[in-house]
């Protein structure tokens, strides 16, 4: 009996015990997808506080005429009125009672196009010349080297003082005149990267299944060198819009248009008096290219996968 107790007693507790789930059986909690460009640029500071910046400007810029419609250029109250003395006009007036407020906002469209316009054409021109000057190596390389080394000996502002010179003040020669003295070091970069991934073990494997020139180079070198270049643009961005601020202070603007640089350069001859017409536009150039400084920074920190961001 005492035997029958000891192994009758353990079975009916195990019947009465509730089946167990097998421990695979359980719901796998999926993990965060740390590496992602969303997440990484959401865990930076420096670039959220970049994107956040340029996000004002471009918002003015976009919706200039919605926030302010009409001419900026029209003359709607005395002048001289200095900023915060009225609520009609909150940042003032200039020498010819034209806003100062609705001046920065339509201006921020002019240097924004500028900036981003310039800087675009710049990093299609070296991505071209430094891809293919990378890939073929040989005589190619040694041609598009020298031709990218001629451009880049120019000085930067007087080429472009010379070409808005022989051509008409306008945007699209400030812009040609920037993008080709900025084109050089995009493609610099972009052939030392190429240098580093056309005898990578994925690009071989491209080449022996038979693979064209053209489509390795876009499917397959290009997104992983892509990254610097995007850095390198941001910061392209805002070295164009300080060339185009001082081409319109020095009078070679387009002067059927306003921008920060030509705002600055009215409000040269009264500086000493009414310096605030200097001061403001100056404050919306450092701040929109401290914002993009920041975005660029932060960018090269998000593409980056050995920084940690915390």
């Amino acid at each position: 009996m005492s035997l029958d107790a000891t192994t009758h007693v353990p079975l009916a507790a195990a019947e009465r015990a509730p089946a167990r789930a097998p421990a695979s059986a359980a719901p796998k909690k999926r993990a965060p997808r740390t590496s992602s460009f969303g997440y990484r640029f959401l865990r930076s500071r420096t670039a959220l506080a970049g994107g956040f910046g340029l996000a004002i400007v471009a918002g003015a810029a976009i919706f200039a005429d919605q926030i302010f419609p009409g001419d900026p250029l029209d003359m709607v109250a005395r002048p001289f009125i200095w900023p915060f003395t009225t609520w009609a006009h909150p940042l003032g007036t200039d020498m010819l009672g034209r806003d100062l407020l609705v001046g920065l906002v339509h201006a921020s469209r002019v240097s924004l196009a500028v900036g981003l316009t310039a800087a675009g054409l710049a990093v299609f021109v070296g991505v071209l010349f430094g891809a293919l000057s990378g890939y073929f190596g040989g005589w190619v390389d040694q041609v598009l080297t020298r031709i990218t080394e001629v451009f880049q000996t120019m000085p930067p502002l007087v080429f472009v003082v010379v070409v808005v010179a022989i051509l008409t003040p306008s945007v699209s020669s400030i812009i040609l005149g920037i993008a080709v003295t900025s084109w050089p070091q995009i493609s610099r970069l972009v052939r030392a990267e190429t240098l580093r991934l056309r005898d990578a073990e994925f690009v071989q494997a491209a080449r022996v299944m038979g693979m064209g020139h053209a489509r390795i180079i876009l499917a397959h070198i290009l997104p992983n060198a892509i990254s610097p270049v995007v850095v390198a643009g941001s910061i392209l961005v805002a070295s164009a819009i300080l060339t185009e601020a001082a081409l319109s202070f020095l009078g070679l603007g387009d002067p059927n248009l306003i921008s920060w640089g030509s705002m600055i350069g009215s409000g040269r001859e009264v500086l000493r008096t009414a310096w605030y017409m200097t001061a403001l536009p100056g404050i919306a150039i450092s701040f929109t290219v401290m914002a993009l400084n920041l975005l660029g920074n932060g960018l090269n920190d998000v593409l980056n996968p050995r920084v940690s961001l915390t």
